[in-house]
This record gives structure tokens, C-alpha cells and sequence, in this order.
């Protein structure tokens, strides 16, 4: 998915340390962030936030539905650039057909994972099918540390089989948990897994400590370890910790993604659908995308591609997280 604001704020990011971390759960409320169009789908954004830029390597993360497609008319975001990500997309209920300048033709279903890596340069779009009635997912980003950021354009997918938990199941789309493992490649250490919380169970995970995690609740009354956590809020937990208790007090099953990663030591500019290291990183990548070079043509799309918006008047320049 694009950012399709069409004044994108700077989102500036990087590392820190484990003394700037909080010990407990930190809350990350969610802001609507329309995607651009009078009758367009809005979506709920928690990262990235002053709060706190980045969990692990992931950057960006838009949840949205349950949406009445017939209503808003779904999602229709046409030809658009990334550099220096991947993308993760996964779906709750609908479809969305993916069409990218690697010549890549899929579509995205719930439960199933489709993952671009955009590196040095790729282009995508994304409709919701007209057989889709209902639109619910996330959409999240991953940064590529600096070694991998202008690497070959690249698009895989995956289906990862359920997994029973004393209390749940998991769908782990990258990384490990609870034993299951998936083949998708990533350029850093990554955990995702969509968990669903049994009506009143508690749920305890074995997780890597060298992690920090993020739990962004869709549906359920959920706490994290003690602290509750409200829909389309992520739940924040610093490195150090070897488990991690999500408990559902509702009477109805309860839907959260997980997401994991060693803390990214790298300070990095996000902008529109760009990652860099510096203003002019991300000022060349618009000029090329305007210019239509270097990030390739994407066939099949009905429509004209997505025009860059202006840079802003100020110099984009890299920082540290906020806390």
C-alpha cells in the first residue's frame, strides 16, 4: 500500500538504546490518516509515531477495516514507488489484486502473505477485486538496514498453515514462533505472526529477548502482559523479556498481529513511499519517479501512476527515536 497523503509529513526515524526504553507495556494509540480522495478508505496508523518510530526493522504500519467496500468504493491506489523497504501486506477479509514492475501478478487473500522488497527501486499497485465486499487487514513496512537498501527488486508469497496454542493459534508470516517458521527471506531478524486469543485464555509466548515486540489488537478485550490494550492501539514491550502474555477478557475470540525484531541501530528518512539516509537520497528518488525512470512500468493497471507531492520546504534529515 502507498502512502497516498498528499502532504506527507517527514517520518523520521532511527536507533536508540536499551536505556532509552521503557521496562513496561508503552501504549501507541492509532491517528486516521485518510488515503487520499474524496471517498477514500481511512486507516489507522501506530507506527511510525513520536512516540516511538520503529519496532525492530518493521517502520510503518496501517491497520484498516472492517470497510463496506460498496460504501467507500474499496481500494483503488494505483502505480506508485518505493525505495530502501519491504512491504508486508495481510488481509483479514477481502482480496486485493497486485500488479508490480517485476511483472509480478497476484492477489492478496486473508491468511495468505505477499511481501515486495522494493530496495534500489519497484513499482505497485493495489485494487481491492470487485468480488470483495468487506476490507480488513494491515498493511506494514520493514526497513532494509543500509548494506541491503539497494538491493534487487524482489516479490514473494506465502500461506503459513495455522498453528494450535494452550490458548490460541498462531499464523507465523516471518520469522519463528512457537515452533513454526517461515520461508520468507527478510533482511534482518523479523517476527509476524497474526494470534488468535481463545475467549478467556491466556496466552504465553516464548520469545527471543534480544527482541523487542509490538502487539496491535483488531479485535478483543486484550491486555498485554497486565496492561490493556484497545483496538487498532499497539502494545510496546522493550528487549529483555524470554515470554510474552496476551489475555483475552472478552467472551469472543480475540485477533491481534505480533511484531518482532532486534532494535535497528540505523537512523533512516522515511518520506511518501521512500526510505533513505538523506535528503538528497530521497529528492533523487522522487526526481526519478517523476521522470519515470529506474523504478520500472506497471502493466496491466487501468490508470495513470501516482504524481510524487512536493518536497517539503526544509531539508529532510535523519534522527534518532524520540525516546
Amino acid at each position: 500500500m502507498s502512502n497516498t497523503e498528499t502532504r506527507p509529513a517527514e517520518m523520521r526515524c532511527g536507533g536508540g538504546t536499551e536505556a532509552d526504553r521503557p521496562a513496561e507495556v508503552e501504549i501507541l494509540g492509532a491517528r486516521d490518516v485518510p488515503l487520499g480522495g474524496p471517498r477514500a478508505m481511512r486507516v489507522r496508523r501506530t507506527l511510525p509515531q513520536r512516540a516511538r518510530s520503529l519496532i525492530g526493522a518493521w517502520c510503518f504500519a496501517d491497520h484498516y477495516g472492517p470497510e463496506d467496500v460498496a460504501r467507500t468504493g474499496g481500494m483503488n491506489v494505483p502505480p506508485h514507488p518505493h525505495t530502501g523497504l519491504q512491504t508486508v501486506s495481510w488481509l483479514f477479509s477481502g482480496e486485493i489484486e497486485h500488479r508490480d514492475s517485476l511483472g509480478s501478478h497476484a492477489y492478496v487473500r486473508p491468511g495468505e502473505l505477499n511481501l515486495m522488497t522494493g530496495g534500489h527501486g519497484i513499482a505497485h499497485s493495489e485494487v481491492s477485486t470487485p468480488d470483495t465486499t468487506i476490507l480488513h487487514g494491515v498493511q506494514l513496512w520493514v526497513a532494509l538496514p543500509d548494506e541491503h537498501r539497494g538491493t534487487e527488486r524482489d516479490f514473494q508469497h506465502h500461506v503459513p498453515h495455522p498453528v494450535a496454542l494452550n490458548g490460541g493459534e498462531a499464523r507465523v508470516f516471518l520469522g519463528t514462533l512457537a515452533g513454526a517458521t517461515s520461508p520468507v527471506r527478510t533482511f534482518t531478524p523479523l517476527l509476524g505472526a497474526e494470534l488468535t486469543v481463545s475467549p478467556g485464555a491466556r496466552l504465553v509466548l516464548d520469545v527471543d529477548p534480544a527482541f523487542e515486540h509490538g502487539v496491535l489488537v483488531d479485535t478483543g478485550d486484550v491486555l498485554v502482559e497486565d496492561t490493556p490494550v484497545e483496538r487498532a492501539a499497539l502494545g510496546y514491550t522493550a528487549p529483555g523479556r524470554t515470554a510474552l502474555t496476551l489475555t483475552n477478557r472478552g467472551s469472543d475470540p480475540a485477533r491481534t498481529i505480533l511484531l518482532g525484531g532486534p532494535p535497528f541501530g540505523e537512523e533512516i528518512i522515511m518520506w511518501w513511499n521512500f526510505i533513505g539516509r538523506s535528503h538528497d537520497e530521497i529528492a533523487q528518488a522522487r526526481e526519478d519517479w517523476t521522470k519515470g525512470s529506474r523504478f520500472g512500468e506497471v502493466q496491466g493497471y487501468d490508470g495513470s501512476p501516482l504524481p510524487a507531492p512536493e518536497l517539503p520546504n526544509a531539508p529532510l534529515k535523519p534522527r534518532g527515536r524520540a525516546r
